[in-house]
């Protein structure tokens, strides 16, 4: 049951649904000519030779990159109008020696918006051998669907089709995989953009769980389990839901991705925080620079995680099953909400004192990360979570934090993160650091000191990874949103696939 778009599960609102953006709407295909499109888009690296499919409009390109001085940057454009609704442009790859998946996906993003600006119904893309077709699938398609399902008088896009042609005799049937595969992780990023977009009284825990529950309606190889609060507390996850006790009826969500033929290998797992919304709790986020405003993109995390499932689900491939959980609710305020100075038991039998309510992202995710283990059986966990804005001061806004004592680990997700498109920095996790964690009355404390908050967080998650299990834990806090559109990024899709796909080969 292959679905036009992992995006599609309608959430009620007071102002409209979430999840109905369809990537695939536009459709991509490849051919060896680029024909008479109304937009002609030419990939140059900053050698400014031109792909041998622009040849139609060789020479004004040619005018146009001299009159402009035009270098070839990455994602850097000039356009021309070579006739009544006819142009034509060029899009930089930059250095080609260092073109990696991060320029093909710039490259795609700004013909995308050259697309939309001309208004072009029909674009043909003319490609240099090699070209990343699956990233500029992938690239072009998500920077095509805009964000507008919440605006009163929402506008039509006028693209409808656009042909890839790539040079250097790459076979059809390699090129027509590539858009495929670029198609079902566009589809995944849009599913994840639009959760983190909408706002939090539409994404809420239930709107969560009905999202997880289409995506298995529409895939054959995904199965939905959700777990409600009474089941949560069969399990004893106490943490989890102590966060969860003051807001909207928690959804712990688990989704499987069966392989066609069946499973192979130990099974893995990819855990994402899900917090609609969070106050802070007690600890109210309050002034400026609190960000309570932007509290929806807490959920960043279980948001890559949906949206990792829809792509691998779409791409379909062998190896281990790959579970995908979600332990969703709001951080909120109520007479029977967490206390600082309460103590709460994990799933494990941890016992934490909580010193801080806006610590909250951990409580969720370590009951998240044990069942994981001894409910999914995984051998292999990544945790993925906005969990700290002490990564967003040492990172910036653009690089995800990755915290794992796995050598292997480390370099699967930053060679997943490269092919993406996600740079991924690795972290220290100095052990020493962990003493910040000690509670004079429980097992520990939910935060440390304030100088290295993020290393702390991670090492308060590494204390639920059992012995045999290989972890990882992806600080996304940062580069989940773009604060110059205030939009969603869709961070983290993109490495989750790459990463789930790599376990079967």
């Amino acid at each position: 049951a292959t679905p036009a778009s992992a995006s599609g599960a309608t959430v009620a609102s007071p102002a409209g649904p979430v999840g109905t953006a369809r990537a695939t709407e536009v459709d991509v295909s490849a051919a060896a000519d680029a024909g008479t499109p109304e937009l002609l888009i030419a990939a140059v690296y900053d050698d400014l030779e031109l792909p041998d499919a622009a040849a139609p409009a060789a020479d004004a390109l040619k005018e146009l990159v001299e009159a402009d001085e035009y270098k070839g940057a990455v994602g850097a454009s000039a356009s021309v109008r070579l006739g009544a609704k006819r142009h034509a442009a060029v899009v930089g790859l930059g250095d080609k020696a260092a073109c990696g998946a991060d320029a093909w996906a710039a490259f795609g993003a700004a013909a995308a918006q050259r697309a939309l600006d001309a208004k072009a119904a029909t674009v043909a893309v003319a490609l240099p051998e090699g070209a990343d077709v699956a990233t500029v699938t992938r690239a072009l398609l998500v920077g095509a669907t805009k964000e507008q399902r919440f605006k009163k008088d929402a506008k039509e896009g006028t693209l409808e089709s656009v042909v890839l042609c790539v040079a250097g005799g790459a076979s059809d049937a390699d090129v027509a995989a590539e858009i495929a595969a670029g198609k079902a992780v566009a589809d995944g990023v849009v599913l994840c953009r639009e959760l983190v977009d909408g706002p939090p009284n539409c994404v809420n825990p239930a709107g969560m769980a009905r999202v997880a529950q289409d995506l298995a309606a529409r895939f054959d190889n995904l199965e939905c389990t959700i777990l409600e609060a009474a089941d949560c507390e069969k399990l004893g996850m106490g943490a989890y839901l102590g966060v969860a006790a003051a807001g909207a009826p928690p959804k712990f969500i688990h989704l499987t991705y069966t392989p066609p033929g069946g499973a192979e290998g130990e099974p893995v797992a990819i855990v994402g925080k899900g917090l609609t919304f969070d106050s802070g709790g007690y600890n109210l986020k309050a002034g400026a620079g609190s960000m309570i405003e932007l509290m929806k993109f807490d959920m960043g995390g279980s948001a890559a995680t949906l949206g990792a499932a829809a792509a691998v689900a779409g791409l379909a491939p062998a190896g281990p099953a790959v579970h995908f959980i979600v332990a969703s609710c709001e951080n909120m305020v109520s007479w029977n909400g967490m206390r600082p100075g309460d103590v709460l038991t994990a799933s494990n039998g941890t016992t934490i004192e909580v010193n801080n309510t806006d610590a909250e992202g951990r409580l969720t995710l370590c009951d998240a990360i044990v069942y994981a283990q001894r409910n999914a059986k995984a051998t292999k966990v990544v945790d993925i979570a906005t969990l700290t804005g002490a990564c967003i001061v040492a990172l910036g806004d653009e690089i995800g934090g990755l915290f794992t004592p796995s050598d292997e680990m480390a370099a699967a997700l930053e060679d997943a993160g490269a092919r993406g498109g996600e740079t991924l920095w690795r972290m220290p996790m100095r052990a020493s650091y962990k003493k910040g964690l000690d509670s004079s009355i429980a097992d520990m404390k939910n935060t440390g000191p304030r100088a290295g908050g993020s290393i702390t967080a991670a090492l308060f998650l590494k204390e639920f990874v059992e012995e045999g299990v290989d972890w990882a834990h992806l600080d996304i806090a940062g580069p989940v949103w773009d604060g110059k559109k205030s939009l969603a990024t869709g961070f983290g899709v993109a490495t989750l696939t790459n990463w789930a796909v790599a376990q079967g080969k």
